[in-house]
């Protein structure tokens, strides 16, 4: 192999590396479980190549806060927060964790919001708050 080509194979490879960070919170989002029967999990993340954790927690607190999730519980340590949420109006509430662990010299912010079987959600308006979430990150 030539210098030449070990070059451009580096660079095509760190390119397809930045752009697997790079996906939007949107893109990452799936769903698991069966409607009715079991919990639904829903899930999605995205990594923040400069920023700091801590930082991004904070922001994520209030981010939580502001699309009205109650008994918001933010450890520090472990850069989680809990919170619920109660809109069926059953009194069984869906659960929201997020999480800002270090990635590299960024932030990967996770996002898993949880409903209870029996209960029923559109997925599409779950991704967008989920999404409003994990995206106020920045």
């Amino acid at each position: 192999m030539t210098f030449k080509s070990a070059t451009i194979a580096a660079l095509v490879l760190l390119a397809g590396t930045s752009v697997a960070s790079a996906q939007s919170c949107s893109a990452n989002f799936r769903q698991d479980g069966v409607p009715l029967l079991t919990d639904i999990i829903y899930r999605s993340w995205r990594i923040y190549p400069t920023l700091d954790p801590n930082r991004a927690l904070n922001t994520l607190a209030s981010a939580v806060a502001a699309e009205g999730y109650v008994e918001i519980d933010v450890n520090r340590q472990l850069r989680a927060i809990s919170a619920l949420q109660e809109t069926s109006g059953s009194g069984r509430p869906q659960t929201l964790r997020i999480s800002a662990r270090p990635s590299g010299k960024g932030t990967r912010v996770d996002g898993i919001f949880t409903i209870q079987a029996g209960q029923v959600a559109s997925a599409d308006a779950v991704r967008e708050g989920l999404c409003a979430i994990i995206d106020a990150a920045r």
